[in-house]
């Protein structure tokens, strides 16, 4: 296949929050959290389902109608109730994990997407990060040294659009300057990031790996290669 350009999303396909859960917990145990008094600190476990049980519904119809990338203070306010099971048995955790999950320390990049961007630029394929999010990500790319990777950002609180809206796509595209049968697309979710073949973008949809593991960029080089 010939591709002269490959948009990917961002969260959770080139970036994860690893840290999220270990970050809930250190700060339970800094603020001794909980409604009736000091403990311990949560149990990682709880966390976990709890994090995970508000990121399942993040990703829900319902949720993603909301408009939340569209604005920091609607993304902002969103998060703070999907996480308000956490804030009930916690206070005070929501507003904290908001502000590390929207920081360069709340994100790290899977172990394969170095290796595949630096790949993406050595073949003179440009990579456009197309991402529904409210926040900039230039300074979380810079802060792990991958913004000279990137040829651009099209994102969703730059623009007024989301995904599966098709404007971004549409941007991107003209960015670039390509066709939509010469791009892959690149996300996790087929909701959003599948939206792009409505307009002919060939899209490739990673399932969830656990963090730490490699993310299975490499099926991309594989998709050029043919």
């Amino acid at each position: 296949m010939t591709v002269r350009a490959v948009f990917f999303d961002w969260g959770h396909t080139l970036f994860d929050t690893a840290g999220s859960v270990e970050f809930v917990v250190d700060w339970t145990l800094r603020h001794g959290g909980v409604t009736d008094g000091p403990s311990a600190g949560a149990d990682p476990a709880d966390v976990r389902a709890l994090w995970d049980h508000a990121r399942r519904r993040s990703r829900t119809p319902e949720e993603i109608a909301k408009g939340r990338d569209k604005s920091a203070a609607t993304h902002r306010e969103c998060w703070l109730a999907l996480w308000s099971e956490l804030d009930s048995r916690w206070p005070g955790v929501a507003a904290a994990l908001y502000e590390f999950e929207t920081s360069a320390a709340g994100w790290t990049p899977y172990v394969d997407t170095e290796e595949v961007l630096r790949d993406l630029r050595a073949r003179d394929i440009p990579v456009v990060i197309v991402s529904d999010v409210p926040f900039d990500l230039r300074p979380i790319l810079a802060h792990h040294g991958l913004d000279g990777l990137v040829h651009s950002f099209v994102l969703s609180g730059e623009h007024g659009t989301i995904k599966p809206e098709l404007e971004l796509f549409r941007i991107a595209l003209q960015t670039v300057g390509v066709e939509p049968d010469e791009v892959l697309m690149v996300g996790d979710n087929p909701a959003n990031d599948g939206a792009a073949v409505e307009i002919g973008i060939r899209t490739l949809l990673l399932p969830a790996v656990p963090s730490g593991s490699p993310r299975g960029l490499w099926a991309v080089a594989d998709l050029i290669d043919g």
